[in-house]
């Protein structure tokens, strides 16, 4: 089964490259996972420093049946940026895979209860 891929650029050019880096990296994560339904990449460039040059940011969202995964990357290399932003996707992927099986916690979550009122 195919995932649903949408890819958006913002403040940059398309790229047929970049492009089909993106999507053999969603290939690639579509073999760990079978149920991801849809994973959408939004690449850009938001603003530009001064001193450090040209970043891109990557944003990765995956929607998963019952759950989503949210990873960002800067860099100032754009293929380093995806690379990274779906290196980081597929660990939280893993992980949330070994929370279903039974092979892992679930992270532990701090919830603050206000007593206020």
């Amino acid at each position: 089964m195919a995932i649903q891929t949408e890819i958006t650029f913002h403040e940059i050019e398309h790229s047929d490259a970049l492009e089909a880096s993106i999507n053999r990296w969603v290939s690639r994560l579509e073999h760990l996972h079978d149920r991801i339904v849809h994973c959408h990449v939004t690449v850009g460039q938001p603003h530009r420093h001064q001193r450090r040059g040209r970043m891109f940011d990557v944003h990765v969202k995956l929607d998963i049946s019952g759950s989503e995964i949210v990873t960002t990357w800067e860099s100032e290399d754009v293929y380093l940026a995806v690379a990274d932003a779906f290196r980081a996707a597929r660990r939280q992927l893993l992980d949330e895979l070994g929370v279903r099986r039974g092979k892992a916690k679930a992270p532990f979550v701090t919830r603050y209860v206000s007593n206020v009122g």
